[in-house]
């Protein structure tokens, strides 16, 4: 054959080729729906789709380091035969990654990893869907911006930021109060119930805060705890309002390439080149998950010592807020001085300063939440700090 023809031979067999692929990739993705369905995947689809929401929705990434946080290992005997007892029943790790459908299990403790296990196809490489695990991120992200001075108070009406939200409920409303999650705006985050809040709200952050905008006062503002992941999304609009820029450009600039994050990373945006999820959604590996739960028992430091967040910032956002003790700027607050992000169906940092020690989880549970999966988590993180207690 005649170079020529070789040559449209293989533009061709190449144009088909790219063809089958994409007529593949539409086909792979298909039948998971607009973001809003995601509270309704199937198991199958939560195993495919977790690892894969730069696929399905629009995302912007977030670049990694080029010099990662080192995380050397450490072997520490009988962790493997750790066990913890629910009821009458005793299990061990893996049938608590069993019980609980995880895919990722990190224990890091004084800056190394301890133990680290994957299920159902996850790796290393495996970036995971965080759910409202991104909250706490984005609590860190506030702290950047006051250190930065792009933001004077905490004590500011949120409506400096987002002028939408004058003449509102939201009046009066601080970024404190939003943070904690005591704004007393009315709001419902049952997600099994079809009319609740979070089941209505959709579409991009301009039609959320709008949506904000139409809720009605249910108490006075700092007084009443009530979980509000579109809340979130207003901290996170007024990060962006007062950064002038976006939140993954923010973090990648603050946190991913200083801290010396191994792998990049991506955040969902609620529309094509809009806004991201400011109460979720960041998507990660399970060894930057744990590094984030370093940089904050570090207190923001990085590797050269440089503080990225205001002194005593970690502790004054997992200090329990007035309007609830287990609560505090976008962190969960345990006992014994711990703090810890979580996210529906099963995502965690844990975070234990007093015994220096991050575990992370990646889950799939069957609901988004429910004592039959988190009962579980709590005794496995029990019985891990009890571990770590004199060592």
């Amino acid at each position: 054959m005649r170079p020529a023809r070789l040559l449209a031979f293989a533009l061709v067999i190449s144009l088909v080729a790219a063809c089958a692929t994409s007529s593949a990739s539409r086909q792979d993705w298909t039948g998971f729906g607009d973001l809003e369905n995601v509270l309704r995947w199937t198991p199958e689809q939560q195993l495919r789709g977790y690892r894969n929401i730069d696929r399905i929705y629009p995302t912007r990434p977030i670049a990694k380091s080029p010099r990662p946080f080192p995380l050397p290992r450490r072997a520490v005997p009988g962790l493997d035969g750790l066990r913890y007892t629910i009821g009458s029943e005793s299990f061990d790790v893996n049938g608590f990654m069993r019980h609980n459908n995880v895919v990722g299990l990190l224990v890091i403790h004084d800056g190394a990893i301890v133990f680290e296990r994957y299920a159902n196809g996850n790796t290393t490489e495996t970036r995971w869907y965080s759910f409202s695990v991104a909250k706490s991120v984005v609590s860190m992200l506030i702290g950047a911006a006051i250190q930065d001075g792009f933001i004077t108070s905490l004590d500011v009406p949120v409506t400096d930021y987002v002028a939408l939200l004058k003449g509102t409920a939201y009046e009066g409303v601080t970024l404190r109060q939003a943070l904690r999650m005591s704004s007393g705006i009315q709001w419902n985050e049952d997600y099994d119930d079809p009319k609740s809040d979070i089941a209505q709200t959709h579409g991009s952050a301009l039609d959320r805060l709008q949506y904000l905008a139409r809720k009605p006062r249910a108490a006075p503002a700092g007084t009443r705890f009530n979980y509000n992941t579109e809340e979130t999304n207003l901290v996170g609009a007024v990060l962006r309002s007062a950064i002038g820029n976006n939140l993954s450009t923010y973090i990648e600039q603050k946190i991913w390439r200083p801290f010396g994050m191994e792998h990049d990373a991506n955040w969902l945006l609620l529309s094509e080149r809009g806004a991201e999820h400011g109460g979720c959604c960041l998507s990660a590996t399970l060894r930057d998950y744990g590094r984030i739960g370093l940089f904050a028992l570090r207190n923001g430091r990085m590797q050269d010592g440089r503080s990225i967040l205001p002194d005593g910032w970690m502790g004054q956002s997992t200090a329990p807020s007035p309007a609830d003790s287990s609560y505090g700027q976008l962190w969960w607050v345990r006992p014994r001085g711990a703090y810890a992000a979580y996210g529906i169906y099963g995502q965690a940092i844990l975070v234990d300063p007093a015994r220096s020690l991050v575990i992370v989880t990646h889950s799939a549970w069957p609901q988004a939440t429910g004592r039959q999966w988190s009962s579980h988590r709590e005794a496995i993180f029990g019985a891990l700090a009890a571990a770590f207690e004199h060592r």
